[in-house]
């Protein structure tokens, strides 16, 4: 059975300030129109070795994929792949390591920030490379990508979150203020999701730690929300998903036949 995703992957998202500052997402979760499962992240606890992780269900270690510095495309088979070879449609709006992993490495800006190629894995792209563009903005730019190429798999990945807490830290107002607002831009979107049919998973990369950073072991490091919406999911499953499995639970959902990547028996329908 196929089905179309929408996955928010929000960057530097820990899962107490999901828990505490995200009231919309909690809101769901109390009518039972959602449910929030933690998810402690892959080590390094770092963003584009966790971007690759969780597209790709690919420990960094085993990837290869260990740290922002590392500049090429994936040798891994992601979402975007897998989806695009069984026929479907995909699309990103996010930030430009996406691009650079699954797409055009390395990114340039001018060439590389609007993507519309039925060859690439990531098929319609719109990419930003400034960690303060706005979340405002880039929902937006997702909502283009919906509103007008109808992709099976869209990723939307806003940075704001993490940006702020590089500036202030995990524990700062800015943070929780900056996750806060996030909350309520999702409440602008998800009732047209849903009623359209749309599975939806909101997750993270990893957190941000006191000392505004994160790549090691901390809990406020590793630990991250995984809140799944939409009626493909079993909101009664009480186990919850390692980073690795969401790739194959996308490609469950899509309806990948095939695709190899481990997942989690029981948490879908």
């Amino acid at each position: 059975m196929a089905d179309t995703l929408i996955l928010v992957l929000i960057d530097g998202l820990g899962l107490q300030s999901a828990c505490e500052a995200m009231g919309y997402m909690n809101a769901l979760c109390e009518a039972r129109l959602a449910r929030l499962h933690p998810v402690r992240s892959e080590l390094p606890s770092l963003s584009r070795p966790l971007y690759e992780c969780i597209l790709t269900g690919v420990r960094p270690v085993h990837s290869g994929i260990v740290d922002n510095a590392v500049v090429r495309l994936s040798t891994q088979q992601s979402v975007f792949h897998l989806a695009a070879n069984a026929g479907l449609r995909t699309a990103a709006a996010a930030y430009y390591f996406i691009s650079e992993l699954y797409n055009e490495s390395p990114y340039n800006a001018v060439r590389h920030r609007f993507q519309d190629d039925a060859g690439k894995p990531i098929q319609h792209g719109c990419f930003y490379d400034n960690d303060s563009y706005p979340d405002d903005h880039l929902l937006l730019d997702a909502e283009y990508l919906r509103r007008r190429h109808d992709p099976h798999f869209l990723l939307i990945h806003p940075m704001n979150v993490d940006d702020a807490g590089h500036r202030e830290g995990g524990h700062s107002p800015c943070y929780r203020n900056t996750v806060r607002r996030l909350d309520s831009l999702l409440s602008l979107y998800m009732p047209a999701w849903l009623e359209q049919g749309y599975q939806v998973m909101v997750t993270s990369d990893h957190g941000v730690n006191g000392d505004c950073t994160h790549g090691g072991t901390l809990p406020l490091e590793r630990d991250v929300p995984l809140f799944v919406a939409g009626d493909r999911f079993n909101l009664d499953c009480m186990e919850s998903p390692d980073q690795t499995m969401l790739c194959g639970l996308a490609c469950d959902i899509l309806g990948v036949e095939g695709h190899g990547k481990p997942t989690l028996p029981g948490f879908l329908r």
